[in-house]
């Protein structure tokens, strides 16, 4: 038997856990300390703050290390202890609900009452909306009834139905569409919980409050609905004489988005950034053909691409590494180097063959690619599923016009050398928040072992394989701010490398993060390949002293 990891948890003060070098995580003592911290930090506005993420009895702040340090944030958060206030209670907003969800009779066997009871106890008290996460629109309600605590399901539904009302531990939560899950199903409501038509998007806002409605007997709660489906807008059809350049999508391979850099700054409704995987590449392609920083972009996962070109246009590919190859409509084949600028005229083919390295490539077209914007970004999200809708054989793509006077990069070196399925990468990260939720041993397996990349990998996060990390505190996590570069590690002991389309929130421990300088890199790795994690440093959570309880 292992020896227990120390538990640097006390008492009598909260802690500061590290996460990276611009971001901590602040354990508090519970969900109502937690929110008031939130309240006052959001009214604080601190110079170099960047965002606030609250969940369960944790607040997680990401900053500009240039601009605040840990130990300014550790004094600001003291100098609060004494004068945070409880937050303040926001608007009403009533729920209909139909009570014929599939463990409603399961939840009453739990608490051994009746399914009316169930109902009667769901519907008698308000809701707060503590945070959001999980999903675009999914928020996490407490301060319900307190015996309406259950566990969640032991195995999780593949698919959930969007509008869903369930139960899991003391909180109630409505998932805002169709997405696995594995909370404890109720009932289901005929709202939509998020609306990219709607301002704002999300429904339930940090701070309101809840009341569900049984629509069963209260006839007054009958509400009209639209479907809740993909949040991606459906592209209009070039038409075949718009003037400008464009490219027509001749083959495709795996999925092929628009990217740019992501969405910020929309963590209270529950929307991550996303935006390009490897973000050095994606700069790097657009300085090639003098774009502006955030101009969208083709990512292509694995190459497999072939376009022609209507007009003329100049482009590069930047990324993970594939032959590139160009089918003029004089009948001539040329091969164009990687990560070099390369113009092309009407009628030629160009088609991305299978990648030799890396995982993703970034095709850039100087002017940039006429795409509408959804929350003022170009990038999908495939986990929220917001967005431009990925790529399609046979249509037609516009090109925007050039802007004049853009500086080009006649050159721009690789920001790393891309990684083989045969190779191990060695990766940085910054152990924490979670690492003490792990034996001792367990933590040096973690860095001492070779993990492979399994085949279940996606923008999402990759699933690693190895030896399995064993727990020292087995209890269940309560929810908290996950980040790019998150590493989870579920009940199985393997753990799961969060990437660029990662959810805000998770219920596993994170043994550890990516350090900044090696992000790109993640995004980049191929399935088969070995992973080498490199501590930078201890684990060495901060208690924030004097804190009063």
């Amino acid at each position: 038997m292992s020896e227990a990891a120390p538990d640097h948890r006390v008492a009598d003060g909260n802690r500061i856990l590290p996460m990276r070098d611009d971001c901590v995580l602040v354990e508090l003592a519970d969900l109502e300390e937690t929110l008031a911290l939130y309240d006052a930090l959001r009214h604080q506005a601190i110079s170099g703050v960047r965002q606030l993420i609250p969940a369960a009895r944790t607040l997680m702040i990401e900053f500009d290390p240039s601009v605040v340090t840990t130990a300014m944030l550790q004094a600001v958060i003291l100098d609060l202890s004494g004068s945070v206030a409880k937050a303040a209670e926001g608007p009403l907003v009533e729920i209909p609900v139909l009570y014929d969800g599939e463990d409603l009779s399961e939840v009453a066997a739990l608490l051994s009452i009746s399914r009316e009871e169930v109902v009667r106890l769901h519907t008698g008290h308000d809701y707060l909306v503590a945070f959001t996460g999980f999903a675009p629109g999914f928020a996490y309600l407490a301060k319900g009834d307190p015996r309406l605590n259950v566990p969640r399901r032991q195995s999780p539904r593949t698919m959930v139905p969007a509008g869903s009302v369930g139960l899991a531990g003391a909180f109630s939560g409505i998932y805002p569409k169709a997405s696995p899950g594995g909370w404890q199903l109720i009932g289901r409501t005929p709202l939509d919980m998020f609306d990219l038509g709607r301002e704002p998007t999300s429904l339930l806002q940090p701070g309101q409050r809840v009341r569900f409605r049984d629509m069963a007997t209260d006839r007054a709660c009958t509400v009209e609905t639209k479907s809740s489906g993909s949040s991606f807008p459906t592209r209009t059809a070039a038409a075949a004489g718009s003037a400008g350049s464009a490219i027509e999508i001749v083959a495709i391979g795996l999925p092929v988005l628009f990217q740019d850099c992501g969405r910020p700054g929309l963590v209270s409704q529950g929307i991550g950034r996303s935006g390009a995987a490897d973000r050095a590449s994606f700069a790097a392609a657009n300085r090639l053909v003098g774009n502006p920083d955030n101009t969208v972009v083709l990512e292509m996962t694995l190459g497999g691409l072939s376009f022609r070109l209507r007009g003329q246009g100049v482009m590069a590919m930047t990324g993970a590494e594939a032959k590139i190859s160009v089918a003029t409509g004089k009948g001539d084949a040329i091969e164009v180097a990687h990560h070099r600028a390369f113009a092309v005229e009407d009628g030629d083919v160009v088609t991305v063959g299978t990648v030799m390295s890396g995982m993703r490539s970034y095709l850039s077209v100087r002017g940039g690619f006429d795409i509408a914007a959804v929350l003022d970004s170009r990038a999908t999200d495939m986990l929220a599923q917001i967005g431009p809708e990925p790529l399609k054989v046979g249509e037609v793509i516009q090109i925007c016009d050039v802007a004049v006077g853009a500086s080009v990069a006649l050159s721009d070196g690789l920001a790393f050398e891309m990684p083989k399925a045969d190779e191990t990468v060695c990766l940085d990260v910054v152990l924490g928040p979670r690492t003490d939720w792990f034996t001792p041993d367990a933590v040096a397996r973690f860095l001492a072992q070779d993990w492979t990349v399994s085949p279940q990998t996606s923008r999402v996060g990759m699933r690693l394989e190895g030896e399995p990390l064993e727990r020292s505190i087995v209890s269940e996590l309560p929810s908290e701010a996950t980040i790019r570069g998150a590493i989870q590690v579920p009940a199985s002991g393997q753990p799961v490398l969060f990437l660029v389309d990662h959810p805000l929130t998770g219920g596993y421990p994170v043994i550890a993060n990516v350090a900044a300088h090696h992000l790109d890199l993640a995004g980049q790795i191929p399935v088969g390949t070995r992973i080498r994690f490199v501590a930078t440093a201890p684990f060495a959570p901060q208690l924030i002293a004097g804190r009063q309880r």
